[in-house]
C-alpha cells in the first residue's frame, strides 16, 4: 500500500545530440497529503510537512525544478501554502493531486463515507466513487479554493487514476494541460490498471481515461503521463500467481530498485540509450507519506545523477505542465513510442522492447537467447470504462484493455504464456535462438528490429507501425518457422473464433479482432493458436478490424 505522496515528477526529457527530435523527459512530481491515518503515531502532520521541506531543499541544492501536487487537505493547510508560494515560478509548478478527503466532500455538501478523514479505498478516496454530478461539485470546490489561494487554476491534475468524466470536465472548464496516472499494475494497493499504453503518455478516450483514443474527435486533449518509472524488464512478471504485483520502480523507498544505485544507473542508461521513437519519459520523486527518513537515501543518490544528465544535455527536466504543453504542440494524436532495454541489470540475460501506439501495445522479451511476445493488447476508444457514469461500489477499481497475449495473467511460475518464436528442425519443434537484437527508430513512425539467429542461418526482422505488426525471415534456405501463442496455465481465455484470416475475441462484453494481412492463423493442439508465415512473412492488422 502506497503511503503519503509528495511526488517529484521529474520530467526528464532527454535531448541528446543525435536525437533532438526524440527527447528524454523526466518530471519530478511531488504530491502532498496532510492526512495519514495508517500510522498516526509516527507519521504526524509535522513529519509530512518536513518531508516536503526536505525535498524542496534537495531540489534547490541541485537546481532541479518540478511539480508539487496538493491533495485538498494539504491545499487548505497554511503551512504548505506559505512554503509553496515561495518557490520560484517557471522552475516549480503547483498543481492538484486528485484523491478525495473528508474536508473536500463535506465542503461540496455531501456526506463523508470513509473510515478515516482520508480513505484510500476506490469508492471513497477517488472520483470513481462518486456520480458524475458529484464529481463536478468536488472539482468546482477544489478549483475555487486553489484559485483563491494561489491566484490561478492548476494546470496539472494527477492521481493514481482519474475517471474520464472528471478529466474532461477539468479540461473544458478549467483548461488543465496535463495529467498523470499510475504505471501498469495488477492489484497493487487495490488498483488494477492492466494492458494500457506502457510508459510515456497518451490522449485518453472520452469514454475511458485508461484507454488511448484512436481519433482526435474522441480524445480528451490532455496527455496522461504514466508515473513511477517502471522497470521495463522485471516489473511485468513480479508477483506472478499472487493477488498483487510487487513494485520495481524508480521510487526511492524500494531498496532493490529506486533506492539501489546500480539499478538507478541502469534504468537511466536504458532510458537514454534505447530507441524510443517520438520520445522517452520517466517520473521521479516520492510521496510525502513515505517520510523523509525512508526516501532520503534514494533521493540523495538520484537527484545528483538527474542533474548531471541534464547538464550533459541527455535529459530535459520539466514540470508536468511543461511536458503536457510540449506534447500537445508535437502530437495531434497519441504517437507511436518505444522503451528499449537491451541490457539487463546485474548482468542478467533478459532484453526487452515495448512498443505503443494509439491502436495497440506489444512487448518482446528475449531470455537466454530465445524470444517471445510477452504481451499484446489492443486499444478501442469505444470500450467504455466501468465507471464512466456509475460509481464503483467496491473498495477496488479495475481498468483493462483488450488482450491478445497476456504473459502475466495467463502464466504461472515456470510456465509462461507468450507468443514463442519456433522453428522445425529435423522434424522437431525448437525455439528459435539468436544473439543480440539491433533496434532502429530512425524512420519516423516505425520501429525496426533485426535479430541474428544462431540455430539456423538467417535473420528475423520485426517492424512495428502504429497500425500493424510485421515479422519476416531472411534465411539461406526455406525454413519452417512460426509464432506459437501458448498459455502457461489453465485459465479462461477471451477468444471466440480462430480462422485462417483472423482471430476474434470478446472481453468486458466488447468484441475485437486481429486480422492477418500476410500469413495465417491455425488452431493449435497444445496452444491457443499458431501464426504461420506465408512466403516467410507474417503481417497483422492491429486496429480492431478498422
Amino acid at each position: 500500500m502506497k503511503k503519503v505522496f509528495v511526488y517529484l515528477v521529474i520530467s526528464v526529457v532527454m535531448c541528446s545530440w543525435s536525437r533532438a527530435q526524440s527527447p528524454r523527459i523526466v518530471n519530478i512530481v511531488n504530491f502532498i497529503r496532510d492526512i495519514e491515518p495508517r500510522d498516526p503515531d509516527n507519521i504526524t502532520k509535522d513529519v509530512l510537512y518536513q518531508t516536503v521541506a526536505k525535498q524542496i531543499e534537495l531540489m534547490n541544492k541541485h537546481q532541479l525544478g518540478g511539480s508539487f501536487l496538493l491533495q485538498y487537505d494539504a491545499l487548505m493547510d497554511e503551512r504548505y501554502q506559505n512554503l509553496l508560494k515561495k518557490l520560484p515560478k517557471g522552475i516549480f509548478e503547483i498543481g492538484a493531486w486528485w484523491e478525495i478527503p473528508q474536508p473536500l466532500v463535506e465542503k461540496a455538501g455531501m456526506k463523508w463515507r470513509g473510515r478515516y478523514p482520508w480513505d484510500w479505498h476506490a469508492d471513497v478516496g477517488f472520483s470513481t466513487g462518486y456520480t458524475p454530478a458529484e464529481r463536478e461539485k468536488l472539482i468546482d470546490v477544489y478549483m475555487a479554493d486553489f484559485k483563491n489561494i494561489f491566484g490561478y487554476y492548476p494546470r496539472s491534475v494527477a492521481s493514481w487514476f482519474i475517471d474520464e468524466h472528471s478529466l474532461n470536465y477539468m479540461y473544458e472548464k478549467y483548461h488543465i494541460v496535463a495529467s498523470a496516472n499510475c504505471k501498469d499494475q495488477y492489484g497493487t494497493d487495490g488498483y488494477t490498471l492492466w494492458g494500457g499504453y506502457w510508459n510515456q503518455a497518451y490522449y485518453p478516450s472520452k469514454r475511458n481515461a485508461y484507454m488511448p483514443a484512436q481519433n482526435k474527435e474522441q480524445q480528451i486533449p490532455v496527455p496522461i503521463f504514466r508515473m513511477l518509472g517502471s522497470d521495463p524488464i522485471h516489473q511485468y512478471d513480479d508477483g506472478l500467481e499472487h493477488a498483487r504485483q510487487g513494485v520495481i520502480t524508480l521510487e526511492p523507498v524500494y531498496p532493490k530498485a529506486g533506492g539501489d544505485s546500480t539499478w538507478v544507473h541502469w534504468f537511466f542508461q536504458q532510458l537514454i540509450k534505447g530507441p524510443s521513437m517520438a520520445f522517452n519519459y520517466t517520473q521521479a520523486g516520492q510521496e510525502n507519506s513515505f517520510t523523509w527518513s525512508a526516501m532520503s537515501k534514494g533521493l540523495e543518490m538520484q537527484f545528483p545523477l538527474i542533474a548531471k544528465l541534464r547538464d550533459e544535455k541527455k535529459i530535459r527536466v520539466e514540470t508536468l505542465a511543461e511536458s503536457g504543453e510540449w506534447f500537445k504542440k508535437q502530437f495531434p494524436v497519441t504517437p507511436p513510442t518505444s522503451f528499449t532495454a537491451l541490457e539487463d541489470v546485474n548482468d542478467g540475460n533478459k532484453k526487452t522492447v515495448w512498443f505503443n501506439s494509439r491502436y495497440y501495445r506489444a512487448n518482446l522479451l528475449w531470455e537466454g537467447g530465445t524470444l517471445r511476445f510477452r504481451d499484446i493488447h489492443l486499444f478501442d476508444e469505444t470500450l467504455a470504462s466501468r465507471y464512466e457514469k456509475t460509481p464503483v461500489t467496491s473498495n477496488e477499481c479495475m481498468f483493462y484493455t483488450l488482450p491478445v497475449m497476456d504473459g502475466y495473467l495467463w502464466s504461472k511460475q515456470g510456465s509462461y504464456a507468450g507468443g514463442w518464436f519456433k522453428v522445425m528442425l529435423n522434424g522437431k519443434e525448437e525455439l528459435l535462438k539468436g544473439g543480440t537484437p539491433v533496434v532502429n527508430d530512425k524512420q519516423k513512425g516505425k520501429l525496426k528490429i533485426a535479430w541474428p539467429l544462431e540455430n539456423i542461418s538467417g535473420t528475423l526482422y520485426l517492424e512495428f507501425t502504429e497500425r500493424d505488426l510485421l515479422v519476416y525471415l531472411k534465411a539461406g534456405s526455406d525454413i519452417q518457422w512460426y509464432v506459437d501463442m501458448k498459455q502457461g496455465k489453465a485459465t479462461s481465455l477471451p477468444f471466440t473464433s480462430i480462422q485462417a484470416g483472423a482471430v476474434a475475441g470478446n472481453f468486458e462484453e466488447h468484441p475485437y479482432i486481429v486480422k492477418a494481412l500476410a500469413g495465417n492463423f491455425e488452431q493449435g493442439k497444445e496452444s491457443i493458436f499458431k501464426i504461420n508465415p506465408v512466403q516467410q512473412k507474417i503481417k497483422l492488422l492491429m486496429t480492431n478490424g478498422k
